[in-house]
């Protein structure tokens, strides 16, 4: 890794990440698990809150759950590797936790509209503080342009009050974790959403999601540290 350009060599298996990572394309796969699980959310499902909903904000619940899966997953499982030393290791134990009551406010919020946890396979890289650091400045880069994206789709104002505070949220973690892995924690004077043209490619190129999830699963995530 050189200068501000985050290596991604690490996460890409066939070139596809490196070659979305301009700056304005930061979205990426986290948009796509969201889409990807949208056919398995039913309108008329879930908790009394969530039939209140209008579908848009429904839809746009369950795009960040899934993202909050993926984290949540992510940050766990280096914890129990028990691979990382100093500050990565705190700043996994603290963001873990955080990611964690995301999912857990989705979920209570969604009731049983909310969809399942897919299986992660991270391939390693929750073992080693480079790898990990690499993956996390990723993964929060991703998160804070996704979740900037999709606001236009939300009607309810208490629901973009909530996702606006996890989006400030996110945005701290990606800041924190540019840190420690040496990059400008704000490189550029505005951050743009990415269109989703390419957007498969660049969720297959990861591996890091094995199975989508169902609409009702209650299974736990498969932890591969």
């Amino acid at each position: 890794m050189s200068g501000d350009h985050l290596d991604l060599l690490a996460l890409d298996t066939d070139g596809a990440l490196a070659e979305a990572h301009d700056g304005l394309t930061r979205a990426g796969f986290i948009v796509a698990a969201g889409a990807a699980t949208a056919a398995a959310f039913g309108a008329g499902a879930g908790s009394a809150h969530a039939q209140g909903l209008p579908a848009s904000d429904r839809y746009v619940l369950n795009y960040a759950l899934v993202l909050e899966y993926l984290q949540a997953a992510f940050y766990t499982e280096a914890v129990r590797a028990k691979g990382l030393t100093g500050k990565p290791r705190r700043a996994a134990e603290v963001v873990g936790g955080v990611e964690r009551a995301h999912v857990k406010a989705f979920r209570d919020l969604l009731g049983k509209a909310a969809v399942g946890r897919p299986h992660f396979d991270f391939q390693g890289v929750t073992e080693r503080n480079g790898p990990f650091l690499k993956t996390a400045v990723a993964f929060e880069d991703l998160a804070v342009a996704a979740y900037k994206g999709q606001a236009r789709r939300i009607r309810s104002r208490a629901v973009l009050t909530s996702a606006l505070g996890i989006h400030t949220v996110e945005a701290r973690h990606a800041a924190w974790m540019r840190y420690l892995n040496g990059n400008t924690p704000a490189v550029a004077a505005f951050d743009l959403p990415r269109r989703r043209r390419g957007i498969n490619k660049i969720v297959a190129a990861t591996g890091f999601i094995t199975a989508e999830p169902s609409s009702t699963s209650e299974r736990a995530p498969r932890y591969t540290g």
